[in-house]
């Protein structure tokens, strides 16, 4: 998906929640990765984030944020890989508090990944997640994005785009607890007339 296309999914969200959540998450991501002394990024055994990877890493070039380039996390990278593909699960159990996790798994994390997620988060990692609608998963992250198997308007890929397009962009303010808030109540109640 090329910026054309990224920016005509965002057209065809704009009546929607979506463009704010991806954004709102894009925003918490960068902040994180800004902030944090390395950003890990790891998927699923049997799904790699490879195009996440790749999307952070060009947005990061291109826009002059080296923190924004992730490590990928591979749970068995092949033996004479090159050394930014090497980097092995064992990763996850040496991070530590100053440091930022990104997982993205659109089918169930399995048992071994949430563990190895929560004893990150005990020592201090911040966890981010894009999942599929896995509340285990998303229940141990700071911050959650969830885009529902069977979601009409978009889909677990375009959301990677926007997200990763939006952590590159231009900074825009993070909304603050009032503008969380208001958009939760929405959701529950529906929209407030004024």
């Amino acid at each position: 998906m090329d910026a054309e296309q990224v920016a005509m999914l965002r057209e065809v969200l704009s009546a929607s929640d979506w463009l704010g959540r991806t954004e709102e998450f894009a925003l918490a991501l960068r902040d994180c990765a800004n902030r944090s002394e390395g950003l890990l990024l790891v998927g699923t055994p049997t799904a790699e984030p490879w195009h996440m990877a790749a999307h952070l890493d060009d947005e990061s070039r291109l826009n002059h944020l080296p923190w924004l380039s992730p490590t990928l996390v591979r749970w068995s990278p092949p033996p004479g890989s090159p050394p930014h593909l090497r980097v092995g699960i064992e990763r996850l159990e040496q991070a530590r508090r100053g440091e930022t996790l990104f997982v993205v798994a659109e089918d169930a994390a399995p048992a071994p990944l949430l563990e190895r997620v929560d004893d990150a988060r005990r020592t201090g990692v911040t966890i981010l997640t894009l999942d599929g609608g896995d509340r285990e998963l998303s229940g141990l992250a700071h911050e959650a994005l969830t885009v529902p198997a069977g979601e009409r308007l978009l889909s677990f890929d375009g959301a990677q785009h926007l997200v990763s397009a939006a952590a590159g962009g231009a900074p825009r303010r993070r909304p603050g607890l009032r503008d969380r808030l208001a958009r939760l109540l929405e959701k529950v109640t529906g929209p407030v007339m004024e």
